[in-house]
């Protein structure tokens, strides 16, 4: 079967990698929804604490704009009950000076010709001192709004003191001002009183009126620029997790190392997720913005839709090319709540700090603002801020796209404009995507294998010639050298006789047609290597896994490979599928090198591998799983289905064919990744105990099924498979 090449079989494989993408995102439908529809309960929890400050401001013209303010006249004494936080029995006032006559009938006046009501005598108390007022306050406290202390200096001249506490108070929503509600009233009365006492003239009045200062609205406490970027960080860190542990579990899993076995390009792997992530983000973006339009929030009505939607899509964008650059570090799926913990945590600190101010004004380093920066919660706080300074009073119109480049109005030390925010954002992703790219190559890999830090300086890893060369151990470890082999004369007559001919024809330089792997003295030395972490010092010393091996596998033939646990075979295999670099010797199939880059992608276009461990997503049919396989191995989209079918039925798993691998059993699972290695008829497929799990009439069958596969190679290794030579016809 000739298989898909070039720039069709990239789209081919982008294709069913964004296909595998969203089959997973729809079988895991808490995460997606959370990570699509979480916005709406932050909006809601943002609207429940914008409302409850809204409550306590709604009694207060402070936080309005007043150009017209009305009068209050000749305002009454109000009863002391209506005062917030008062204990009864209480009192409208308390007054001193009660040794005089003169003063009492003033007090009795006050309390006779207050407007809208009459002040009963047992609604208020005389004492003869300002002190004994004081001690009295003490004493009982908050059971008088305020006192009055007369003294008369002459028969024409009365003197009178206020006192009262003028600190205005907020209770259940309701705004208390003393001065005007207690102070002002007392005030007004005390001295129209004392005016008639001295004129002797009871009728006397005057008319007062109090008029608030007109004055533009002050900006009120906003939940949004307060507490919303913490709550927005919270609702991006759904997917940002998401994303981690996604990217983690198939390398954990060695699912990607599956799929590069069977032939994936490394730029459709990331370009699927890219894709796939980027309209998750897109989606739930848009829905953040029209779930604070349908809260009605000033803050998403004034400001410009698309400066918005961006602000959010970027930063969503940006945390997701974050996500990627950190997924690099763990090895674990599981520790990706952890990190999305841990990033959530430092956000929401900056965040207050970047509230507060810093480092955001021009009397700031601008260095400082540079590092701030690098940080993506930093740069939705600011905008934020910037979005909720631009609309948080009646007056402002908030921020249109054409004024995205401008600060607000109002901002007297502004630093940085939402167009600014626009590229920090932008240049952010492509670095963390870069950065993304490169600690996957230099960071060990599931099979613990890497590449030099420097590999891109390497010609022949931008002419595709060469520049692949691996390595062990992690970047922070110091390998020792491999200690010299020696040479073991093999005890079986059969094997030095097949090392002898493998050794002849490479003295010739020549290889038999008939010969489809010719292993030429390989060895794997895995080298000691003392490994430097946190804290501690770990030395391991080198080990001989596989030593001068010498073997020819021969076209249309079951080779088996026997041994105990820990005998090379699984690293031998590695060694010829590319997983794990070869420490001396080498190896050809079809003619091509294991050591060559070349080579090596020669080699996967015509092998079909099943590793030791089940290449299987959880959530993912088997019949989903050939057509992702087959369609990353190249087979022409027309034959998957068939082939898919046809491979199912040889392995007996048509029944479940749409069943998802999670239920499959250890030996269903076995089958179905050998079904996968045989995809695309290849030249030689290498099976890694394929038989595990499944009872003997099923790897008889098995067995069968290779055996009918006469025109090709198979290589297979068991540490107890039911044979006694070492190659069979």
């Amino acid at each position: 079967m000739e298989l898909v090449q070039g720039f069709p079989l990239l789209y081919q494989q982008f294709t069913a990698l964004f296909k595998k993408n969203i089959l997973l995102s729809s079988r895991n439908k808490s995460a997606t929804f959370l990570q699509l529809f979480s916005s709406f309960f932050f909006m809601f929890l943002l609207f429940c604490i914008e409302k409850a400050t809204e409550s306590q401001t709604k009694t207060t013209t402070g936080f309005k704009t007043v150009r017209n303010p009305q009068p209050m006249w000749e305002p009454p004494i109000p009863p002391c009950e209506e005062k917030f936080y008062v204990r009864e029995p209480c009192y409208d006032f308390v007054w001193s000076g009660n040794d005089s006559a003169v003063i009492a009938n003033i007090v009795t006046a006050i309390r006779n010709n207050n407007p809208t009501r009459l002040i009963p005598p047992e609604k208020v108390r005389s004492f003869g001192t300002q002190d004994e007022v004081d001690a009295w306050f003490l004493s009982e406290p908050m059971q008088a709004p305020a006192a009055l202390h007369f003294q008369v200096v002459s028969p024409t001249l009365i003197t009178y003191g206020l006192q009262s506490n003028s600190t205005p108070i907020v209770r259940r929503g309701q705004y208390e001002d003393p001065t005007f509600k207690f102070q002002i009233p007392l005030q007004i009365a005390a001295e129209r009183e004392i005016a008639r006492s001295i004129l002797g003239v009871p009728s006397f009045n005057w008319k007062v009126g109090l008029t608030e200062f007109a004055h533009p609205a002050r900006p009120a406490f906003s939940a949004l620029a307060t507490v919303g970027p913490a709550f927005f960080l919270a609702f991006t860190m759904f997917g940002f997790v998401l994303q981690i542990s996604n990217l983690v579990a198939e390398k954990e899993l060695k699912l990607r190392q599956a799929m590069n076995m069977t032939g994936l390009y490394e730029s459709t792997y990331w370009a699927s997720w890219i894709s796939w992530e980027g309209i998750i983000t897109f989606i739930s973006s848009l829905f953040l913005v029209l779930f604070g339009m349908m809260f009605q929030f000033d803050f998403f009505k004034k400001n410009n839709f698309g400066v918005l939607f961006f602000v959010f899509f970027l930063f969503q964008v940006n945390m997701m090319g974050f996500a990627f650059m950190l997924s690099t570090f763990i090895s674990k799926a599981s520790s990706g709540t952890t990190m999305g913990f841990s990033i959530f945590i430092i956000g929401f600190m900056t965040q207050i700090i970047t509230i507060a101010g810093f480092p955001y004004k021009e009397s700031i380093s601008s260095f400082l603002r540079f590092i701030w920066s690098f940080f993506p919660p930093n740069l939705l706080a600011i905008a934020v801020k910037i979005l909720s300074d631009a609309s948080n009073t009646p007056e402002d119109l908030g921020i249109s796209w054409k004024g995205r480049s401008k600060c607000p109005p109002d901002a007297d030390d502004c630093a940085i404009t939402i167009n600014d925010v626009y590229t920090w954002l932008i240049c952010l992703f492509f670095l963390w995507f870069v950065l993304a790219i490169y600690f996957d190559n230099i960071f060990p890999n599931a099979s613990g294998v890497r590449k030099s830090p420097f590999y891109f300086m390497n010609r022949g890893y931008w002419t595709g010639k060469g520049g692949d060369k691996v390595e062990e151990g992690g970047i922070c470890s110091c390998t020792s050298e491999i200690p010299q082999q020696d040479y073991i004369t093999p005890d079986d007559e059969d094997v030095l006789e097949e090392e002898n001919v493998v050794k002849n024809d490479l003295k010739e330089g020549t290889v038999h047609p008939d010969v489809a792997v010719q292993v030429r003295g390989l060895s794997k030395t895995y080298p000691g290597a003392t490994q430097i972490s946190c804290c501690k010092c770990k030395k391991t010393s080198a080990y001989h896994a596989v030593r001068g091996l010498w073997v020819n596998f021969t076209k249309d033939q079951l080779f088996c490979l026997l041994g105990p646990n820990g005998a090379g075979k699984t690293t031998t295999m590695n060694c010829l599928t590319g997983i794990t670099p070869v420490t001396g010797g080498d190896a050809l199939v079809y003619g091509h090198s294991v050591r060559s880059t070349i080579g090596m992608s020669g080699i996967r276009q015509i092998i079909g591998v099943c590793p030791q461990f089940d290449i299987l997503w959880d959530a993912l049919s088997g019949e989903e799983h050939l057509h992702l396989f087959a369609s990353i191995k190249g087979l022409p989209p027309a034959s998957i289905k068939s082939v898919a079918q046809e491979s199912l039925a040889k392995v007996k798993l048509t029944e479940s064919a749409r069943v998802r691998s999670r239920s499959y059993s250890g030996g269903m699972r076995r089958r179905l990744s050998v079904a996968i290695a045989l995809l695309g008829d290849p030249k030689l497929v290498i099976l890694d105990e394929p038989t595990t799990g499944n009872g003997s009439n099923i790897k008889k069958a098995c067995v069968g099924y290779y055996t009918e596969r006469k025109e090709r190679s198979c290589n297979c290794s068991n540490n107890s498979f039911n044979g006694r030579s070492r190659h069979s016809k």
